[in-house]
C-alpha cells in the first residue's frame, strides 16, 4: 500500500530481490565480463581514409595513425576537427560494445544513462523500479 507517494514494502522487497539476482549474475559472470569489457578497443578511420583512431572500453585515445596524404592539404582546423569527429564515432562504438557486453546482467537502457554520466536519468529509472513501474 503507497501513502504519500511512497513506494510500498511489497514493491521495495520486490526490488531488492531483483538487484540481489542482478548482482549475483554479476558476481557469477563478473571476471570473464569485466576482462571482456577491459579489451574493448575500438577502431575507427575518418571518411576520407586518412585519420585512423584506436580508442579503449572508455572511449581514451589508444592510437592514432595519420596518412602522410593529409600534408597535401595543410588544413590544422580541418584536421583537428577530423581527429575529433573520428575519436567521438570511435568513442560512441566502444560505448555500444561495452553496453552488450554486460547486457546479460545489466539492462542496456541503465547501463547507457551510467555511462553517460545522465544521473537524473539513472535515479529515474531507480525510482521507477523501486515503486514497481518497471
Amino acid at each position: 500500500m503507497e501513502s504519500l507517494g511512497h513506494p510500498d514494502a511489497a514493491a521495495m522487497r520486490a526490488y531488492a530481490d531483483e538487484l540481489r539476482g542482478m548482482f549475483q549474475q554479476i558476481q557469477d559472470a563478473g571476471m570473464e565480463l569485466h576482462a571482456e569489457a577491459r579489451a574493448v578497443q575500438i577502431t575507427e578511420k575518418s571518411s576520407d581514409g586518412l585519420v585512423s583512431v584506436t580508442v579503449g572500453a572508455r572511449g581514451e585515445l589508444v592510437r592514432l595513425d595519420l596518412d602522410p596524404r593529409i600534408y597535401r592539404r595543410p588544413d590544422a582546423r580541418h584536421l583537428a576537427d577530423t581527429i575529433t569527429e573520428t575519436t567521438r564515432r570511435a568513442a560512441a562504438r566502444a560505448q555500444e560494445r561495452i553496453t552488450e557486453i554486460f547486457e546479460p546482467v545489466i539492462p542496456p537502457e541503465e547501463l547507457k544513462a551510467h555511462l553517460d554520466g545522465d544521473l537524473e536519468t539513472a535515479l529515474t529509472q531507480l525510482a521507477d523500479r523501486m515503486e514497481g513501474r518497471r
